[in-house]
């Protein structure tokens, strides 16, 4: 029983580290490179998300925006809120994002759930800092922000053909509304 208890606790402990680290994805797509000379102070505020790909924790939510501040110890805190249109109820979560190198490069990893971290690389901006393009650490996660409701056709089109030039299917994307 000792023999199968030396073997099975660190064979259990191995999986569990791997399926751990299998879930924090901090990567970047292929073809995709974070923004250079950021600026973190331009970047936090409130966002209007425009565009989004499906997924389970945005599903069936409108009205969503992301707020952005900064934390005393550097990192940023994340507020994400959106009305869920089937429940008819407004959701919220708060978590942290962090810089993967230094903070002139635009590649963040954020966690709500902790010790999961996914990425988070705003790969197009504005000189302005009114509009984002963010890519995901896979082609399953794609988001277009603005400083508003409403992003401008010019910006729209420039995003669109720069997420499909690293392999996104722009053609799947949830236009979210703002009613609310």
């Amino acid at each position: 029983m000792k023999t199968l208890q030396k073997i099975a606790i660190p064979f259990s402990l191995s999986v569990l580290g791997i399926i751990l680290f299998n879930s924090c994805s901090v990567g970047i797509p292929k073809g995709a490179s974070a923004v250079k000379n950021f600026n973190a102070e331009k970047y936090v505020g409130k966002w209007y998300e425009i565009a989004r790909f499906d997924y389970k924790f945005e599903k069936d939510m409108d009205n969503f925006t992301a707020t952005y501040s900064q934390n005393p110890q550097g990192s940023i805190r994340v507020q994400n809120r959106g009305y869920n249109y089937v429940k008819k109820e407004w959701k919220e979560s708060v978590g942290e994002a962090r810089f993967v190198t230094d903070k002139t490069e635009a590649r963040l990893k954020v966690s709500f759930f902790k010790p999961i971290w996914a990425g988070y690389n705003v790969i197009d901006i504005d000189d302005e800092y009114k509009y984002a393009l963010i890519a995901g650490s896979s082609l399953k996660y794609l988001w277009i922000l603005s400083r508003t409701t409403e992003i401008p056709e010019s910006i729209r089109q420039r995003f669109l053909e720069k997420a499909q030039k690293i392999g996104y299917n722009t053609d799947a994307l949830i236009w979210v509304k703002h009613n609310q």
